[in-house]
């Protein structure tokens, strides 16, 4: 199973880089690949006038055309992602988001944004045609502690990441059957 990670943050470290963490350390000791990507692998000015032939969005490209799921993480504002996360979303394939199942995640100043993931990223995910965008998680700033090297979740959200997680994993796990079983029809018509 590989997962490719999008870090969606401009500043490093942050608290959605370290939900982000939190979760790859549950990944891993599933027995998951992670390839990760962070928003300071990509160019500024690849993003901002749109080089769709940029190294890293082709990297990124190579990397979800083999991939199960995306994991994306991003802090709010304003009420949305963040605008440099649009920028990369934006610049790859129509499909790129096809047959994955995506979990998103954000974090922001206080709960009255929570909504962000639903009504500005999610769309987005969709219109990348992914096969299932699942709940996701949205924490506020006060429930993780990212100021030492190992980032610490406040325990109910700790409890709903790993329910979310599983559920990615779940998806992804079921996601895989049922292409298989498709493949196995298909070589034997």
């Amino acid at each position: 199973m590989v997962i490719v990670s999008l870090a969606g943050s401009p500043k490093q470290p942050s608290r959605s880089s370290a939900l982000l963490a939190v979760a790859h350390r549950w990944l891993a000791r599933h027995n998951v690949e992670i390839v990760h990507f962070s928003l300071q692998d990509f160019v500024a000015e690849d993003l901002l006038f749109a080089n769709f032939n940029s190294p890293q969005i082709l990297a990124l490209n190579h990397a979800l055309s083999r991939a199960d799921g995306l994991l994306v993480a991003t802090p709010v504002y304003k009420a949305a992602y963040s605008g440099a996360l649009k920028s990369i979303l934006d610049l790859l394939p129509e499909r790129a988001l096809e047959h994955k199942v995506v979990l998103p995640l954000a974090t922001a100043g206080s709960s009255n944004h929570f909504l962000a993931l639903d009504y500005a990223l999610k769309p987005v995910l969709s219109a990348l045609k992914a096969q299932e965008v699942l709940h996701g998680v949205f924490a506020t700033g006060l429930q993780i502690d990212y100021a030492s090297r190992e980032a610490t979740l406040e325990a109910a959200l700790a409890e709903r990441l790993e329910e979310s997680l599983t559920t990615f994993y779940a998806a992804i796990q079921r996601r895989g059957v049922s292409l298989a079983t498709k493949e196995h029809a298909a070589n034997h018509e």
